[in-house]
């Protein structure tokens, strides 16, 4: 099974709003075939706590925008990681410090890319 088309649409809505916002790295993953619960994750980085919160906020305008509301929101108070559920997608939105700790792309390795169409000011990621 893989992500359906409604996923994919949102998951490369909330990457270009993530690049409009000058997110250091964006990531897809079709986490569909392990997961019943979401299609895709987001992942995304950025330098400061503050740009963390510009890039969640342009996400959820977005995809809002399309219909789509977060169903639950973590980690919002901290700045440091916050994660977006809704429902066919989940985005994370993490610091530069935490992607490189926590390295969810490793942990997710079995898990086909997503081609998401946006990158971040890396230029391709990591």
């Amino acid at each position: 099974m893989t992500a359906s088309d409604r996923s994919l649409e949102l998951a490369r809505t909330a990457a270009a709003a993530a690049a409009d916002k000058l997110a250091t790295t964006i990531t897809g993953i079709d986490v569909s075939d392990q997961l019943a619960l979401t299609d895709v994750f987001v992942i995304v980085s950025a330098e400061s706590e503050r740009q963390v919160g510009s890039i969640v906020d342009e996400v959820e305008d977005r995809l809002r925008e399309m219909g789509s509301k977060p169903v639950r929101r973590e980690g919002q108070r901290e700045g440091r990681w916050v994660l977006i559920d809704f429902n066919d997608i989940v985005v994370h939105v993490q610091h530069d410090d935490e992607r490189d700790f926590y390295e969810l792309e490793r942990l997710w390795k079995d898990c086909p890319a997503v081609e998401l169409g946006a990158v971040g000011t890396e230029q391709g990621g990591r």
